[in-house]
């Protein structure tokens, strides 16, 4: 039996993957399109930042199913950037953006009582802070 949660947790879980779609694809192409002294500092960390979100966005399409929702396949807008600060800038952006979304996520997850939904984000949370820090720090150095 599947456990019942509200329409609107499920409409954020769908959410919660489209960004991770998004930005898994975005930095994965960022990674690729870099070029010069500054790039090679950081393309693999955000080859790593991709995979990383590739995985999150598995095991919230996972937990959703459980829930009984369908997982969407399409990713929110991609943004790669025309330059080093522009990318940056808004991966930055993307990564307060989800921040703000898994802490809702993990409030609303508590409300209804779904632990196990709330302990993911919580993971997730962790990591994504993670990420915001190092985009942050990058855009000291440019």
């Amino acid at each position: 039996m599947r456990k019942i949660v509200s329409h609107e947790l499920l409409e954020m879980l769908n959410n919660a993957i489209a960004r991770e779609l998004q930005v898994s694809i975005q930095y994965m192409w960022q990674h690729v399109l870099w070029k010069g002294v500054k790039a090679f500092a950081v393309q693999d960390e955000l080859k790593k930042i991709a995979i990383a979100e590739m995985k999150h966005a598995e095991a919230i399409a996972e937990r959703l199913a459980y829930l009984g929702g369908t997982p969407t396949t399409k990713p929110a807008p991609i943004f790669v950037g025309q330059n080093l600060k522009e990318m940056i800038e808004q991966d930055r952006k993307d990564e307060e953006n989800a921040i703000s979304l898994y802490k809702q996520i993990i409030e609303t997850a508590q409300r209804e009582r779904d632990i196990t939904t709330a302990e993911l984000f919580r993971r997730i949370l962790e990591e994504e802070e993670s990420h915001h820090d190092f985009f942050t720090s990058l855009l000291e150095e440019i």
